[in-house]
């Protein structure tokens, strides 16, 4: 199976929702968290099946969360580089790619 690796800022706003579910219901936060690693698993079994979104960023929509996986890959590798709540502006995640 092809490996992952997040973005840091990515990394930061999956722990910002996780920590925003924690304070909602510690149960909503654990299915959370399994719903981004389902969906981190099903990514890295077939990456180009997903929508292209930008260049060569791909978009996985989360399951029962409004959340989608913004993610690059090559050389067996993911890389994540949003985790991103779909209500937010769309392509804030852009300037990641560049720094």
């Amino acid at each position: 199976m092809i490996s992952y690796g997040f973005h840091p800022e990515a990394s930061q706003e999956f722990t910002a929702a996780i920590g925003y579910y924690l304070e909602i219901n510690p149960r909503l936060a654990e299915e959370f968290l399994s719903a981004i690693e389902q969906s981190i698993t099903v990514v890295c079994r077939n990456p180009e099946r997903w929508r292209v979104v930008d260049g060569e960023v791909r978009r996985f929509l989360v399951h029962r969360f409004p959340y989608g996986l913004y993610y690059t890959f090559g050389s067996n590798f993911v890389t994540i580089w949003a985790v991103m709540h779909l209500s937010r502006e769309p392509g804030y995640w852009k300037q990641r790619m560049v720094s």
